[in-house]
């Protein structure tokens, strides 16, 4: 479908996996939230602190794992990566204390760093550059349906059998995965360019482009909200409509899989068709999409019925999910290959630190305060900033790499 290499599918196909399980970990937690919640005697700011902690250690071993991706074989490190922070899950499980939860959150962010920042470039460069944007769009549907399933598995396991079992089941696969990671081969645009040095400083290279800068702030206020969406929506149904622990669980991971796998899709293919025509295509799809997405996501807080407040998040969660495939896809564009690991590790850097490492906890300090559904508006209201900085990385990718469009 996108290559005549088998091997590019087989890649494709083992990161997208490793990708899912990565959201699972991750989203598990969120739907076992109030039960944590009861058997913990936390508050919400402390809930949100958990999800966090995991941000934040991620975020900062994210730049100095990207280093190494450029530096070295990137399979390896993505099978480390995977079998590190699936062992975190598992001991996850096994907390008796907050401090104790804090602290195996905290290691799970350490492995999926290592995973996050190298694997995007790795997989992107297995196929060419008119087909980038629909890969990197399947990649991205990772994110819903891990979501999805983790909402899922969290909520039917944590309701029927305690919610330590979750994290135990989630985190085999991973293992298993992120072991036959380490045997797959590194890509060739790579290895051609493998006798350049690689140095640290090279962040400040990064640091001068601006459509690099402004890709990843747009992707820190998406971030921001879909992370604060991911994390609160299933309390919100459990508070505002009486819906149980698993029924919020299925219900909300129902509509993030739909609404993800639709968004993801239509956004990547969307770009490519529109890279045709045009090479600022990313940018147009990537405002597009959060502007479009706000006042669904405002209409969601306010709906007075469960069926008009899933249809509206639905939409909200479409739009957003949009942009993913083109935004990776333009980030390998405007960097070079040399440096694509970094410049990944200090994308996931931004966006998580001006993004879902705060928002979980911002929200709920915001919940204890003026009320869960007021805190959820001000998220969603915060997505227009994320079209501004879209139209100016569209400005400044023309004027800095491309000034014969002008």
């Amino acid at each position: 479908m996108f290559s005549e290499n088998p091997y590019s599918r087989k890649v494709l196909f083992l990161i997208f996996g490793i990708s899912l399980f990565n959201y699972i970990d991750r989203q598990v937690l969120y739907a076992v939230f109030p039960l944590i919640k009861k058997e913990l005697f936390l508050t919400d700011t402390q809930l949100g602190l958990l999800a966090s902690s995991f941000m934040i250690v991620y975020m900062c071993f994210a730049p100095l794992v990207g280093y190494f991706g450029d530096k070295y074989r990137r399979p390896v490190i993505i099978g480390v990566s995977a079998v590190f922070w699936s062992v975190a899950t598992v001991f996850t499980g096994m907390v008796k204390t907050y401090p104790q939860m804090l602290l195996t959150r905290s290691a799970v962010g350490v492995g999926e760093a290592g995973y996050g920042t190298v694997s995007p470039s790795y997989l992107a460069e297995w196929f060419p550059v008119e087909k980038r944007a629909r890969v990197m769009a399947l990649y991205a549907l990772a994110i819903p349906v891990g979501s999805a399933l983790g909402y899922l598995l969290g909520g039917f396991l944590g309701q029927h059998f305690g919610w330590r079992s979750a994290f135990y089941l989630v985190a085999v696969p991973g293992i298993i995965l992120g072991i036959a990671a380490m045997f797959f081969k590194e890509t060739p645009e790579k290895l051609a360019r493998s006798s350049e040095r690689v140095k640290l400083a090279q962040y400040k290279c990064l640091l001068k482009n601006r459509p690099f800068l402004l890709i990843a702030f747009s992707q820190a206020i998406s971030t921001f909200s879909i992370g604060g969406l991911a994390a609160w929506m299933p309390s919100f149904f459990v508070r505002d409509f009486g819906l149980s622990v698993a029924q919020a669980g299925v219900t909300f991971g129902a509509v993030t899989v739909l609404a993800g796998v639709a968004g993801n899709l239509a956004g990547g293919w969307i770009a490519d068709w529109l890279h045709k025509k045009t090479k600022r295509a990313y940018f147009i799809v990537g405002y597009l999409s959060y502007f479009i997405s706000m006042p669904f996501g405002v209409l969601a807080v306010l709906a007075s019925s469960l069926p008009m407040a899933l249809v509206m998040i639905f939409f909200t969660e479409f739009f957003i999910f949009s942009n993913s495939g083109p935004y990776h896809a333009a980030i390998v564009e405007v960097t070079p290959v040399n440096m694509r690991s970094m410049a990944f590790a200090l994308d996931i850097f931004i966006l998580h630190a001006f993004g879902d490492a705060v928002s979980p906890t911002i929200i709920g300090m915001v919940s204890d305060a003026r009320g869960l559904a007021f805190a959820i508006f001000l998220a969603v209201m915060f997505l227009f900033f994320g079209g501004v900085t879209s139209i100016f990385a569209g400005y400044y990718y023309k004027k800095d790499l491309h000034p014969e469009l002008a």
